[in-house]
C-alpha cells in the first residue's frame, strides 16, 4: 500500500493519480496527508456536476462532452458514482463501460466510484478524488452522480455549475421538477429531445423558473440536445461557458467555492469526532459493556451518550 510520488500525481501521470484515488477512498495510512499536500496544487479546475433520474442519458451526454472538451486542447477528469455491488462493495462500472472511447487518452481520467451507502447520489469520498484530480492539473472536472433520483442535492455542494438532465417520457415531468434538484440547477438539459414530448418538457421546465423571480437573464438556461448523435453538445458547451463567465463576474462562483470549502471542513471534524467517540466506546467496553448494556435496556442510549462523551478530552487525538 505505497502512496504514489507527489511529483508524478501533479504531473498527471494516470496509474499515479488513480492510486492516489484508491487511497483517499480505502483509507491507506498516510492518505490524509498526502490531501494535505496536494490541497494548495487544486482549486483552479472547473467542475460539472450531471445529475438527473435514471435512464436521462447522462453518461453519454458526459462521454460527449468530454470529446468536445478535449478536441477543445482540454484535460478532463471523470468521476462517475455507480450504484454498490452488492457482492464486492465495489462500483457497478455501467458509465465507465460507456466511456470507453476515451481510455486510451492519456489527457482523460475516468474513474468509477461506488456509493457505499452514501445518500444524495455521491460517494463519501468523491470531493477527496475531485481534490486529487484537481491537484492533477486537470482543466475540467466532470462529476456523474449515480442516478438515484430525485433526491441527488448533494452534487450542488461539490460541483461549480450543477447540469440537472431530464428527458420526455419519463411520467409526470412536473412532479419531477418540484423536487429538490429544480432547485439546484444551473443548467437544465432536455436530452433525447428527438422524443415526443421534448418541446412540453423545455416549455415545463420554463414555465416554472419563470415563478422563481429571477429575472430572465438570471434563470438557468434550459439547452436541447440527443448526446447519442451529438447533437446539441456545441451549445451545450458553449452555454455552460456563459454560465461559468456570468457567476465569475457576480461572485457567484467564488462564494460557491468558499462554502464548498468550509462545508469540507465541517465534514472532516464531524469524521474525527465520530472515529474519537468510536475508540472511545471501544475502551469503555471492556468494563462497563456499553454496548450490550444498550441492546439489554439496561441503560438508555442518552445515558450512554453522556457518558460516553464524559470522558473524551476535546484536546487528545
Amino acid at each position: 500500500m505505497n502512496l504514489p510520488e507527489d511529483k508524478d500525481i501533479l504531473r498527471g501521470d494516470i496509474r499515479s493519480v488513480a492510486r492516489a484515488i484508491r487511497a483517499v477512498e480505502d483509507d491507506w495510512p498516510g492518505s490524509r496527508a498526502l490531501l494535505v499536500r496536494l490541497f494548495p496544487h487544486a482549486g483552479k479546475a472547473l467542475t460539472l456536476g450531471i445529475t438527473g433520474p435514471p435512464g436521462a442519458g447522462k453518461s453519454t451526454l458526459v462521454d460527449r462532452l468530454t470529446t468536445h472538451f478535449r478536441k477543445a486542447g482540454k484535460t478532463v477528469g471523470v468521476i462517475a458514482v455507480d450504484p454498490t455491488s452488492p457482492f464486492s462493495g465495489g462500483a457497478i462500472l455501467g458509465d465507465r463501460i460507456r466511456m470507453q472511447n476515451h481510455a486510451t487518452d492519456d489527457g482523460v481520467f475516468i474513474r468509477s466510484m461506488a456509493t457505499r451507502g452514501a445518500l444524495g447520489g455521491l460517494s463519501a469520498t468523491t470531493a477527496a478524488a475531485l481534490l486529487v484530480l484537481d491537484a492533477s492539473s486537470k482543466d475540467i472536472l466532470i462529476v456523474e452522480t449515480v442516478g438515484v433520483g430525485q433526491d441527488e442535492v448533494d452534487i450542488a455542494s461539490e460541483a461549480d455549475i450543477a447540469v440537472v438532465v431530464l428527458v420526455p417520457g419519463l411520467g409526470d415531468e412536473v412532479q419531477a421538477l418540484k423536487a429538490g434538484i429544480m432547485e439546484i440547477a444551473d443548467l437544465f438539459v432536455v436530452n433525447k429531445a428527438d422524443r415526443d414530448g421534448a418541446d412540453r418538457l423545455a416549455s415545463e421546465i420554463a414555465m416554472m423558473l419563470s415563478l422563481t423571480g429571477e429575472t430572465k437573464g438570471d434563470r438557468p438556461p434550459v439547452v436541447r440536445t440527443v448526446a447519442t448523435s451529438s447533437q446539441g453538445i456545441e451549445e451545450l458547451a458553449s452555454t455552460i461557458d456563459e454560465v461559468r463567465a456570468r457567476r465569475e463576474t457576480s461572485g457567484a462562483l467564488a462564494a460557491r467555492r468558499r462554502e464548498r470549502l468550509l462545508r469540507q471542513f465541517e465534514t472532516q471534524v464531524d469524521a474525527l469526532l465520530r472515529e474519537r467517540v468510536r475508540r472511545r466506546i471501544d475502551a469503555l467496553d471492556p468494563s462497563q459493556h456499553l454496548r450490550e448494556r444498550v441492546q439489554n435496556r439496561t441503560i438508555d442510549p442518552f445515558s450512554a451518550a453522556d457518558e460516553t462523551l464524559a470522558g473524551l478530552d476535546p484536546a487528545k487525538p
